[in-house]
């Protein structure tokens, strides 16, 4: 079994830099494809409180913990803030419903989903009767200070951001008692977000890649959209290398030292994801998928337009 790296995060925590994806994984599906996650030797598992599979995830958890597979200790869990729950006071409600679905007494990382707040108290995605997402005015920035308060109440071990853009996270920074330790963001040769990953490295903030096989089975594809699998250039690399695209995209983003969580049901693509310790790309085909990028967002948050805080509208990067 490949011994996954570590990343240090900068409050002296790791994360491992690969993980398990579950968004868009079915209830149903879920709790199978973790429990061979885990024994296959991922120690990192993705979730969010919007995937509505939490529950099945702490399942596969339950049972790998009683059969003494793993300990707590051995296995880093994400899961995130959804966009309903940012006035400070639904703050701590959430993190203890997204525990009680896992299953545990405290998650390893904890980010906020998206900067921009929805209507309170309704629907996940609440809409008026034009069928427009419905907005709250809650600052990002309250939502983080409700955040620190579980790391010091033992809820989390970690907080962090994810899909914020550079001006957004300055502004954190800039009020933040407790940095953030993670930025999780859509990331893919078409989407290299270099320069907010320079930035972050300037920070110290640890980058999760989110989408990094380029999300096939995003909902709102479209027949004809560009899809990573299929582009020529990474199946010349992949027959250069004797592996398949989607290990290529992985360990291009493990040498830019990202953490990368990719998705799967499927037991032998889960086996395949991780199969990427064994080789290494050239620098130079390093810089190359690097020239792939053509601001190529997959998950662009249409949903959300015009809202003020919406991280993909206002900012450069």
């Amino acid at each position: 079994m490949a011994k996954v790296p570590l990343l240090t995060m900068n409050n002296d925590l790791k994360i491992p830099i690969f993980g398990l994806g579950t968004w868009k994984s079915q209830p149903g599906q879920v709790t199978q494809a973790v429990k061979d996650a885990i024994d296959i030797g991922y120690r990192h598992i993705d979730c969010a409180y919007i995937y509505g599979n939490e529950k099945e995830v702490g399942v596969a958890l339950a049972a790998k913990l009683q059969e003494g597979t793993i300990k707590r200790e051995d296995v880093f869990v994400t899961s995130k803030l959804w966009n309903t729950f940012h006035k400070p006071e639904l703050v701590e409600g959430a993190i203890r419903e997204t525990l009680t679905n896992l299953g545990l007494e405290y998650i390893d990382l904890y980010l906020i989903h998206w900067p921009q707040a929805y209507k309170e108290h309704g629907e996940l995605f609440p809409k008026d009767e034009q069928g427009n997402i419905q907005f709250s005015d809650v600052d990002y920035i309250d939502t983080w200070k409700a955040m620190e308060v579980l790391v010091t109440k033992g809820l989390t071990k970690s907080i962090g951001l994810s899909n914020f853009n550079k001006r957004q996270i300055e502004r954190v920074l800039k009020n933040a008692t407790i940095k953030p330790a993670n930025l999780q963001i859509e990331c893919h040769p078409y989407l290299n977000q270099k320069r907010l990953i320079n930035y972050c490295k300037s920070v110290n903030i640890v980058v999760t890649a989110y989408s990094p096989l380029g999300s096939p089975d995003r909902p709102w594809a479209k027949p004809g959209d560009p899809n990573l699998m299929d582009d020529a250039k990474l199946k010349n690399l992949a027959a250069k290398y004797n592996k398949s695209v989607a290990q290529i995209l992985l360990r291009y983003q493990v040498q830019r030292n990202l953490a990368i969580i990719p998705k799967s049901v499927t037991k032998s693509r889960i086996q395949e994801n991780f199969n990427i310790f064994d080789f290494e790309l050239d620098q130079k085909d390093v810089d190359y998928i690097d020239t792939f990028d053509c601001n190529g967002r997959l998950v662009p948050m249409t949903g959300s337009s015009g809202h003020p805080h919406h991280p993909f509208e206002n900012d450069e990067y």
